[in-house]
Protein backbone atom coordinates (compact mmCIF):
# COMPACT_ATOMS: atom_id res chain seq x y z
CA UNK A 1 0.00 0.00 0.00
CA UNK A 2 1.19 3.51 -0.78
CA UNK A 3 2.37 5.15 2.46
CA UNK A 4 0.41 8.26 1.58
CA UNK A 5 -2.76 6.19 1.68
CA UNK A 6 -2.04 4.71 5.13
CA UNK A 7 -3.44 7.64 7.16
CA UNK A 8 -6.62 7.55 5.09
CA UNK A 9 -6.97 3.82 5.69
CA UNK A 10 -6.40 4.29 9.43
CA UNK A 11 -9.01 7.03 9.62
CA UNK A 12 -11.46 4.85 7.72
CA UNK A 13 -10.85 1.95 10.12
CA UNK A 14 -11.35 4.22 13.13
CA UNK A 15 -14.58 5.59 11.70
CA UNK A 16 -15.80 2.05 11.05
CA UNK A 17 -15.02 0.99 14.62
CA UNK A 18 -16.69 4.10 16.01
CA UNK A 19 -19.80 3.51 13.90
CA UNK A 20 -19.94 -0.12 15.04
CA UNK A 21 -19.59 0.90 18.70
CA UNK A 22 -22.33 3.51 18.29
CA UNK A 23 -24.67 0.91 16.77
CA UNK A 24 -23.99 -1.50 19.63
CA UNK A 25 -24.70 1.16 22.28
CA UNK A 26 -27.86 2.39 20.56
CA UNK A 27 -29.27 -1.12 20.09
CA UNK A 28 -28.48 -2.52 23.54
CA UNK A 29 -31.59 -1.24 25.40
CA UNK A 30 -33.83 -2.86 22.78
CA UNK A 31 -32.17 -6.26 22.56
CA UNK A 32 -33.92 -9.32 23.94
CA UNK A 33 -30.74 -10.26 25.79
CA UNK A 34 -30.88 -7.06 27.84
CA UNK A 35 -34.36 -7.91 29.08
CA UNK A 36 -33.45 -11.54 29.74
CA UNK A 37 -30.56 -10.35 31.87
CA UNK A 38 -32.84 -7.86 33.66
CA UNK A 39 -35.31 -10.68 34.34
CA UNK A 40 -32.47 -12.78 35.73
CA UNK A 41 -31.48 -10.00 38.12
CA UNK A 42 -35.08 -9.66 39.30
CA UNK A 43 -35.41 -13.41 39.91
CA UNK A 44 -31.92 -14.20 41.21
CA UNK A 45 -32.56 -12.77 44.68
CA UNK A 46 -35.83 -14.59 45.53
CA UNK A 47 -34.63 -17.80 43.88
CA UNK A 48 -31.34 -17.57 45.76
CA UNK A 49 -33.14 -17.05 49.07
CA UNK A 50 -35.34 -20.05 48.30
CA UNK A 51 -32.24 -22.12 47.61
CA UNK A 52 -30.75 -21.39 51.02
CA UNK A 53 -33.06 -23.75 52.96
CA UNK A 54 -33.16 -26.14 50.00
CA UNK A 55 -29.39 -26.48 50.07
CA UNK A 56 -29.43 -27.00 53.83
CA UNK A 57 -31.73 -30.02 53.51
CA UNK A 58 -29.99 -31.40 50.44
CA UNK A 59 -32.62 -30.25 47.94
CA UNK A 60 -32.09 -29.43 44.27
CA UNK A 61 -30.71 -25.92 44.88
CA UNK A 62 -27.91 -26.28 42.38
CA UNK A 63 -30.19 -27.60 39.66
CA UNK A 64 -32.65 -24.73 40.17
CA UNK A 65 -29.89 -22.11 39.99
CA UNK A 66 -28.35 -23.68 36.89
CA UNK A 67 -31.77 -23.88 35.26
CA UNK A 68 -32.46 -20.20 35.86
CA UNK A 69 -29.07 -19.20 34.46
CA UNK A 70 -29.52 -21.52 31.47
CA UNK A 71 -32.94 -20.12 30.59
CA UNK A 72 -32.25 -16.40 31.03
CA UNK A 73 -28.47 -16.05 30.58
CA UNK A 74 -28.01 -18.91 28.10
CA UNK A 75 -25.34 -20.23 30.47
CA UNK A 76 -24.81 -23.96 30.06
CA UNK A 77 -22.47 -25.38 32.69
CA UNK A 78 -21.52 -28.94 33.42
CA UNK A 79 -23.10 -30.55 36.47
CA UNK A 80 -20.61 -31.72 39.11
CA UNK A 81 -21.22 -35.07 40.80
CA UNK A 82 -22.00 -33.44 44.16
CA UNK A 83 -23.35 -29.91 44.68
CA UNK A 84 -24.81 -29.90 48.20
CA UNK A 85 -22.14 -27.94 50.14
CA UNK A 86 -21.16 -25.74 47.20
CA UNK A 87 -24.83 -25.00 46.44
CA UNK A 88 -25.16 -23.68 49.99
CA UNK A 89 -21.95 -21.68 49.61
CA UNK A 90 -23.22 -20.21 46.34
CA UNK A 91 -26.58 -19.28 47.89
CA UNK A 92 -24.86 -17.49 50.78
CA UNK A 93 -22.13 -15.72 48.80
CA UNK A 94 -24.34 -14.66 45.91
CA UNK A 95 -27.04 -13.11 48.12
CA UNK A 96 -25.25 -9.73 48.69
CA UNK A 97 -24.51 -9.40 44.98
CA UNK A 98 -28.06 -10.37 44.02
CA UNK A 99 -29.49 -7.82 46.45
CA UNK A 100 -27.29 -4.98 45.20
CA UNK A 101 -27.88 -5.98 41.57
CA UNK A 102 -31.66 -5.83 41.85
CA UNK A 103 -31.60 -2.58 43.83
CA UNK A 104 -29.17 -0.83 41.47
CA UNK A 105 -30.73 -2.08 38.24
CA UNK A 106 -34.24 -1.36 39.51
CA UNK A 107 -33.22 2.15 40.55
CA UNK A 108 -31.59 2.86 37.18
CA UNK A 109 -34.58 1.57 35.17
CA UNK A 110 -36.89 3.60 37.45
CA UNK A 111 -34.92 6.73 36.57
CA UNK A 112 -35.58 6.02 32.89
CA UNK A 113 -39.32 5.62 33.46
CA UNK A 114 -39.85 8.63 35.73
CA UNK A 115 -37.88 10.95 33.47
CA UNK A 116 -39.59 9.92 30.24
CA UNK A 117 -42.90 10.00 32.09
CA UNK A 118 -42.26 13.34 33.79
CA UNK A 119 -45.67 14.84 32.88
CA UNK A 120 -47.39 11.93 34.65
CA UNK A 121 -45.51 12.37 37.91
CA UNK A 122 -47.47 13.66 40.91
CA UNK A 123 -44.59 15.98 41.79
CA UNK A 124 -44.05 17.01 38.17
CA UNK A 125 -44.54 20.76 38.66
CA UNK A 126 -42.65 22.36 35.73
CA UNK A 127 -42.49 25.79 37.33
CA UNK A 128 -39.88 24.57 39.84
CA UNK A 129 -38.11 21.99 37.65
CA UNK A 130 -35.15 22.07 35.32
CA UNK A 131 -36.30 23.22 31.92
CA UNK A 132 -39.35 24.98 33.34
CA UNK A 133 -41.54 26.88 33.72
CA UNK A 134 -43.26 25.17 30.75
CA UNK A 135 -44.12 21.47 30.83
CA UNK A 136 -42.62 20.98 27.36
CA UNK A 137 -39.29 22.43 28.47
CA UNK A 138 -39.19 20.47 31.72
CA UNK A 139 -40.15 17.24 29.93
CA UNK A 140 -37.47 17.76 27.28
CA UNK A 141 -34.74 18.34 29.88
CA UNK A 142 -35.74 15.37 32.04
CA UNK A 143 -36.19 13.03 29.08
CA UNK A 144 -32.89 14.02 27.47
CA UNK A 145 -30.88 14.26 30.68
CA UNK A 146 -32.10 11.43 32.87
CA UNK A 147 -34.20 9.35 30.49
CA UNK A 148 -31.89 8.99 27.52
CA UNK A 149 -28.69 8.84 29.59
CA UNK A 150 -29.87 6.02 31.82
CA UNK A 151 -31.66 4.23 28.98
CA UNK A 152 -28.31 3.60 27.30
CA UNK A 153 -26.27 3.26 30.51
CA UNK A 154 -28.42 0.76 32.41
CA UNK A 155 -28.06 -2.21 29.98
CA UNK A 156 -24.29 -2.16 30.56
CA UNK A 157 -24.76 -2.03 34.33
CA UNK A 158 -27.11 -5.01 34.01
CA UNK A 159 -24.59 -6.82 31.81
CA UNK A 160 -21.83 -6.26 34.35
CA UNK A 161 -23.88 -7.63 37.25
CA UNK A 162 -25.04 -10.69 35.33
CA UNK A 163 -21.48 -11.44 34.16
CA UNK A 164 -20.46 -11.73 37.82
CA UNK A 165 -23.57 -13.69 38.73
CA UNK A 166 -22.99 -16.09 35.84
CA UNK A 167 -19.38 -16.64 36.87
CA UNK A 168 -20.50 -17.50 40.42
CA UNK A 169 -23.00 -20.01 39.03
CA UNK A 170 -20.47 -21.68 36.74
CA UNK A 171 -17.78 -21.67 39.43
CA UNK A 172 -19.77 -22.95 42.39
CA UNK A 173 -22.40 -25.04 40.63
CA UNK A 174 -20.49 -26.15 37.54
CA UNK A 175 -17.25 -27.96 36.86
CA UNK A 176 -15.01 -24.98 36.04
CA UNK A 177 -13.65 -23.40 39.22
CA UNK A 178 -10.83 -21.49 37.55
CA UNK A 179 -10.44 -18.10 39.22
CA UNK A 180 -13.43 -18.68 41.49
CA UNK A 181 -11.75 -17.20 44.56
CA UNK A 182 -10.90 -14.03 42.62
CA UNK A 183 -14.43 -13.80 41.21
CA UNK A 184 -15.91 -14.25 44.68
CA UNK A 185 -13.74 -11.44 46.01
CA UNK A 186 -14.76 -9.16 43.14
CA UNK A 187 -18.47 -9.97 43.63
CA UNK A 188 -18.35 -9.26 47.36
CA UNK A 189 -16.26 -6.13 46.77
CA UNK A 190 -18.73 -4.80 44.19
CA UNK A 191 -21.61 -5.50 46.57
CA UNK A 192 -19.83 -3.67 49.40
CA UNK A 193 -18.92 -0.62 47.29
CA UNK A 194 -22.44 -0.35 45.85
CA UNK A 195 -23.93 -0.67 49.33
CA UNK A 196 -21.80 2.23 50.58
CA UNK A 197 -22.63 4.37 47.55
CA UNK A 198 -26.35 3.65 47.96
CA UNK A 199 -26.54 5.16 51.47
CA UNK A 200 -26.80 8.82 50.37
CA UNK A 201 -29.29 7.85 47.65
CA UNK A 202 -31.50 6.04 50.17
CA UNK A 203 -31.41 9.09 52.46
CA UNK A 204 -32.76 11.23 49.62
CA UNK A 205 -35.75 8.96 48.97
Amino acid sequence: MDLTQQPLADRGARRSRSAHLARVILREPFRAGTWRRTAYILLALPVGLLCLPLALVGGPAGRIQRGLARRLLHLDVGEPPRTGPVALAHAVISTPLNLIAVMTSGYFWTIVVINFGFPLRIDGDPSHSWGGPTMAGAWAVHAAGGGVTFLFLTPWVVKGFTALQARLVSGFLGTDRTGLLRTTGIALGVAAVCAVLSVPIIHQL
